[in-house]
């Protein structure tokens, strides 16, 4: 007597491409994925230092702007190797945005094969909200928050005329980029903010109705830690608060999406 069999249920239809691996060979292939990203880095780092003038100017323009033209436009160090040390610097942070691209695809080549392919397609957005995210905070940064900041530091300098002794800014080189991009660094992570809440959303770790529920809590949070990013002036600080509030609200509206699409696939 024949049996007719019945179709896989949708979720084993959608296995991943391949079988299960042991651990070891997962620990090897993030070795290898690892060391493809720390040589990428390098990589760009080496082709940034080429333009590291370049990219030097182009990361001191704010504040030349807020200076002004005159003999106080400039930038000093006190260290025989500062100087050096400071354009390593700004090579190693040229070269991860610019190879960014090759670290994401790395990542992504390491997870795609143990998800489905729902949840490729459902990840793929993300992988390129992320970068677009960060941008977005770093030009804030460079574009709105630095020339309103300088301008407003730049204030407290006195002349003889006005104190008993001037007061002229001496700004060291190596301390002014590490501000400018520890700066960008925060404020772009900052902004992976959607990404993260729509993740845990998706692992139903969060709902819509608490993220609204506890609105002002999360006000009261971001506020902190503006505060704790950005240098203590006003400017900076409700500049980087009003978007992430902003960018709170999205992800509400985000997760309210995501956890209908899930109840309706449980559903189905």
């Amino acid at each position: 007597m024949t049996q007719t069999q019945t179709p896989a249920p949708e979720s084993e239809q959608m296995e991943p491409d391949h079988n299960p691996k042991p651990l070891v060979e997962h620990l090897v292939e993030l070795r290898n994925r690892l060391m493809w990203c720390f040589l990428a880095v390098i990589a760009g780092t080496g082709f940034c230092y080429f333009f590291v003038q370049d990219i030097y100017g182009f990361l001191v323009r704010p504040l030349a702007d807020a200076m002004g033209d005159g003999d106080t436009q400039r930038l000093i160090y006190t260290n025989l190797t500062e100087a050096f040390f400071t354009y390593i610097k700004i090579s190693f942070f040229g070269g991860l945005f610019l190879m960014f691209p090759v670290l994401a695809v790395q990542i992504w080549g390491f997870i795609a094969p143990g998800l489905y392919g729902r949840e490729r397609r459902a990840f793929l957005p993300y992988l390129v909200a992320t970068p677009v995210l960060f941008i977005t905070g770093a030009a804030l940064v460079y574009y709105f928050i630095m020339p309103l900041a300088w301008r407003f530091f730049l204030g407290f300098q006195s002349t003889g005329a006005e104190t008993a002794l001037p007061i002229q800014l001496e700004a060291r080189v190596s301390e002014y980029l590490d501000l400018v991009m520890v700066l960008m660094f925060a404020f772009g992570l900052c902004f992976q903010l959607p990404v993260l809440l729509s993740l845990m959303a998706r692992a139903g770790l969060i709902t819509a109705e608490t993220l609204a529920s506890r609105r002002k809590y999360a006000i009261v949070v971001i506020f902190v830690a503006a505060a704790v990013l950005t240098p203590p002036d006003i400017i900076s600080q409700v500049g980087l608060a009003i978007p992430l509030i902003g960018l709170y609200e999205m992800s509400i509206v985000l997760v309210r999406r995501i956890c209908k699409e899930r109840a309706a696939r449980h559903g189905a």
